[in-house]
């Protein structure tokens, strides 16, 4: 089998983050104004279906590195896809509240292997100074599922079902694709490698900041996530298949969140924080201000797809810093944080909207992303580990990857702390 480079690697990451966060998971608010008037569902119950695939996605990360470690890269990627599968097909035949909720779960673990499936092969395949690259270019595949999600809505308004049996279909393909594609390595620790340094109170402390600014951002962005497309149906009048521009302007905005990301890990993260949580607060305002006008909300829905990838890229760069050579941790927790923050206001919005309305519901979660934006100069620096401790890890346990991936014929070497042999 022949390896992917790293380019080639970061596009099919891409594309698998594209079906199992865009369609699997994100692109269910897209569905909610079709799927709540055929199944009679009240805001309430929509926000705790809502919060269930964001429940499972935590589950899943928190099994998923031992999942990686035990059946390695390839079979954790397929057994996502496999889950993303089964997901989808429920919610196309969902009949009512509890088989929908079951489908979401099921997407929900889709979503939560994916990604560290994904770093694990990563860490195999691709150099350490190009992590942060890597991730945010797989990171942005979300915004390409979400934007794939868009014609299904706008040519087949209504059918629902129809559209999310398409999408099974979809993650039916990921899978066998993953299977060829990813290379069957596993993440035993070889003989010769380095154990890693022991995580210092320091890097826990700014692991903690960085997750309570991921769980924040995720907080307030789930208002928009479940519920922006049934605001503009409901409140404004719109009809259903508008929505679909919505998700569109998302998904092309959030392309550009690599890119943030990338020059923000660079420069100035916590101006940059700052700056996209501001941004992330206005979408809220705008699209709740003018809930009628198509245009204004398009332009609310470009707003909040660059600034909601660009700080989950952020988010998982940073992760990646503050521990390297850490990849079944760094980049998870934050992305824990975020699920764990969406779980959280996903029925808060629903409580809100059904006792308040849109309009003040959206606008108390638009005070809370300015208040939180206020308190960036918090935002962890990275740690400075020196040239010697990068190139300990280089010589360590990617050099072992690097042996592993460079003799590989047929079956992959698999290394063991007792002994070395060919399996």
């Amino acid at each position: 089998m022949k390896l992917p480079s790293s380019t080639g690697f970061a596009l099919f990451g891409a594309v698998l983050v594209a079906i199992s966060y865009g369609l699997a998971r994100f692109a269910f608010g897209l569905f909610v104004p079709p799927i709540r008037s055929e199944l009679g569902l009240t805001a309430s119950v929509i926000g705790i279906i809502g919060a269930l695939p964001l429940i499972s996605f935590l589950l899943a990360t928190v099994v998923a590195p031992l999942a990686a470690d035990r059946l390695g890269a390839r079979n954790t990627a397929v057994l996502s896809s496999g889950c993303g599968v089964v997901g989808l097909a429920l919610i196309s035949q969902a009949s009512g509240a509890v088989s929908l909720g079951l489908g979401v779960f099921a997407c929900g673990i889709c979503t939560g292997l994916m990604m560290p499936a994904l770093t694990a092969a990563m860490q195999a395949l691709v150099k350490r100074s190009l992590h942060g690259r890597v991730s945010a270019v797989m990171n942005a595949g979300t915004s390409i599922g979400v934007a794939v999600a868009v014609p299904t809505v706008l040519f087949l308004a209504g059918a629902w079902r129809s559209a999310y049996l398409s999408f099974a279909v979809v993650a039916g393909l990921a899978a066998v694709a993953a299977w060829y594609v990813i290379p069957s390595v596993s993440r035993v620790m070889p003989a010769n490698a380095a154990p890693a340094p022991p995580i210092s109170a320091l890097q826990w402390s700014r692991l903690a900041v960085l997750s309570a600014f991921a769980f924040a951002m995720g907080f307030v962005s789930s208002a928009y996530w479940i519920f922006a497309p049934d605001l503009v149906v409901s409140l404004g009048g719109l009809p259903a298949s508008s929505t679909g521009w919505l998700w569109l302007a998302v998904g092309i905005a959030g392309l550009g969140g690599a890119v943030v990301a990338d020059l923000a890990d660079r420069n100035n993260p916590a101006i940059t924080q700052a700056l996209m949580l501001m941004m992330l607060a206005s979408s809220l305002a705008l699209i709740a201000a003018s809930p009628d006008q198509i245009l204004i909300a398009a332009f609310s829905a470009l707003v909040f797809g660059l600034a909601y990838m660009s700080l989950t890229g952020l988010y998982l760069m940073t992760g990646i810093r503050l521990l390297p050579g850490r990849l079944s941790m760094g980049p998870v927790l934050p992305f824990m944080a975020v699920a764990l923050g969406q779980a959280a206001g996903s029925p808060l919005v629903g409580m809100l909207v059904n006792q308040l309305g849109y309009a003040d519901g959206f606008a108390a979660f638009a005070v809370i992303g300015i208040l939180v934006a206020m308190l960036s100069p918090l935002y962890p620096r990275y740690l400075d580990l020196g040239p010697e401790a990068e190139g300990a890890e280089e010589t360590g346990l990617q050099a072992a990857y690097d042996y592993q991936l460079q003799n590989e014929e047929g079956e992959p070497y698999r290394y063991d702390s007792r002994e070395q042999e060919r399996t």
